[in-house]
């Protein structure tokens, strides 16, 4: 019995891509039909607000701008080490795409712990989700920007453990199954990239 399936490393004549790669370009269009909708509503709630936000204090007052500078820093960051990862695969280099792939999360890691601290700080003020709009649309967004980035940093954990075997096995699945991983991240980050700007400076 054949359990290849088709088109797993190769690309499907129709399609252009293999269907691992078709199949994160759908799963991205919904998260951009997600986030796109939270971010309609925080221009719908922005817009209809007499003052924004309600409490009539600048955003950047009530955020931390810096701790969220520093956190976009390292996003970027891990952008780049996510590439690298990536790269040193297409270079046949297996211990420099673990080192990276480990960086990559490290970084992740560091911006949740950012994170946390910046939480704990809102949370140590009385500063809940039941606050007011503005609060209600910066923890909904935010939080699950998180979760996105801790799955992200789950499924590298899972491609690091089972790395090793399939790159002896079948390299060039290893390779697509870390771009198609790259290409999630990449779209965690860049929705942070929108985030930051939306909730802390405008």
């Amino acid at each position: 019995m054949n359990d290849v399936i088709p088109y797993r490393d190769e690309e499907h004549p129709i399609t252009g891509v293999t269907n691992a790669k078709l199949g994160i370009w759908l799963f991205l269009a919904s998260e951009v039909m997600l986030f796109g909708a939270l971010f309609s509503t925080y221009v719908l709630l922005r817009s209809g607000a007499k003052q924004w936000p309600p409490s009539g204090v600048p955003a950047s007052e009530l955020l931390d701008v810096p701790l969220a500078t520093v956190n976009t820093l390292v996003l970027i960051g891990s952008s780049i080490t996510m590439v690298m990862a990536w790269a040193s695969l297409k270079q046949k280099n297996l211990a420099r795409h673990r080192l990276y792939m480990l960086a990559t999360m490290a970084l992740g890691l560091v911006f949740l712990g950012i994170k946390a601290v910046e939480y704990r700080a809102k949370l140590h003020h009385g500063k809940l989700p039941s606050t007011d709009n503005f609060y209600a649309l910066y923890f909904t967004l935010t939080g699950l920007h998180a979760l996105h980035l801790i799955a992200g940093i789950l499924v590298m954990a899972g491609l690091l453990i089972v790395g090793g075997r399939t790159w002896a096995r079948e390299p060039k699945v290893l390779l697509n199954r870390v771009e198609v991983a790259g290409l999630y991240w990449h779209f965690v980050d860049l929705v942070w990239i929108f985030l930051f700007p939306a909730l802390y400076l405008l």
